[in-house]
């Protein structure tokens, strides 16, 4: 009978089923029990090389690896960052030129993409897939990130006086009884079948079809919504104008909302509070938006104050996350097909 061939024939049969390091192993443990010149029958007849048929005796005398480990700590390729020590540095220069690399980087006025970081690498002589730099760039804590609004301009020494006086003059009406409204105008929109920011759930490929352009449609124009939120009730009223933005519809706006709803809910009250952002059609320096504001208080017999918020601060106003928003979210994926 053939030794070798019979050795030749169990290896071939039970090798694809073996690790690497069982492999090494078994053809260690054979070349061991052949004695003299083992090593060299068995990496003829395995098809495995000499150093690595020895490296499969010496492993004999080891103790098992924990956890089930192929390799000894340190074996199999190096990383690709041990290869080429200046990768890191090459891909933070590309994603973050202002600061790290160079302000006239192809990559500056670009979707910085994986796929397209790999490429600007190659350039530079690094062999690397967009796949691995997407490992790279959340091993060097780089996310997806939008951009973040928080910037509010110039910050006035008594920013802070101004919130406060503005929450003690809403507090002092609110404990009295008095109303206490926010006023704003939302965003301009599009009347007619166009896209609308959001999705909704609909039947699968079944899509509302918008119009391709956003070109206003001219029997229809654009609706302009403007608020009154009252704090007190936690309830809004909205009117929709069809033309312009204006101090009078502003006004005209809250005395509907007054007519239709305040007088019922606050039928002995004799002051009206309101809140507003420092520009627009009811801004701190529009007269129009005085000179109604007191054609309202003299048809009422209300006594109207108004706070005005300092300018950059829109956000802060309560009209905009108690009201607006939940407008927005309403009606997102939707068409506004009409002003009603």
């Amino acid at each position: 009978m053939d030794v070798d061939a019979v050795l030749g024939g169990l290896y071939e049969l039970i090798a694809p089923h073996l690790t690497e390091k069982q492999r090494r192993l078994l053809a260690g443990a054979a070349a061991r029990a052949l004695g003299h010149g083992g090593g060299a029958r068995m990496a003829r007849v395995s098809g495995l090389s000499r150093p690595t048929v020895y490296a499969g005796v010496r492993e004999l005398d080891d103790p098992p690896a924990p956890g089930g480990r192929i390799r000894r700590p340190g074996g199999g390729p190096k990383r690709l960052t041990e290869r080429d020590p200046g990768l890191l540095q090459a891909l933070d220069e590309l994603v973050d030129p202002d600061t790290r690399g160079d302000p006239e980087s192809p990559l500056r006025w670009t979707c910085k993409s994986t796929r397209q970081l790999a490429d600007a690498l190659a350039g530079q002589g690094f062999q690397v897939s967009d796949d691995t730099v997407g490992r790279l760039l959340k091993r060097q804590r780089y996310t997806l990130q939008r951009t973040l609004k928080t910037e509010e301009g110039a910050q006035h020494p008594d920013r802070d006086t101004q919130f406060r006086y503005v929450n003690e003059q809403a507090k002092q009406h609110l404990a009295a009884g008095q109303p206490v409204v926010s006023v704003d105008t939302k965003k301009k929109e599009l009347v007619g079948r166009y896209a609308n920011g959001g999705r909704e759930w609909q039947p699968a490929d079944e899509p509302e079809r918008m119009g391709v352009h956003d070109f206003p449609d001219e029997e229809l124009g654009k609706a302009i919504p403007y608020g009154v939120y009252d704090l007190g009730a936690n309830a809004g009223w909205v009117s929709v104008g069809t033309d312009h933005d204006t101090a009078a519809f502003a006004v005209a706006t809250l005395r509907r909302w007054w007519q239709q709803v305040g007088r019922a809910l606050y039928p002995t009250t004799t002051r009206l509070l309101v809140t507003a952002d420092a520009g627009g059609s009811n801004g701190y320096r529009v007269r129009a938006w005085k000179t109604e504001l007191a054609r309202f208080a003299a048809e009422t017999g209300l006594e109207v104050t108004v706070c005005h918020f300092p300018p950059g601060t829109s956000k802060w106003n309560k009209i905009e996350h108690r009201l607006f928003s939940h407008i927005s979210m309403n009606w997102r994926g939707r068409p506004l097909v009409s002003h009603e």
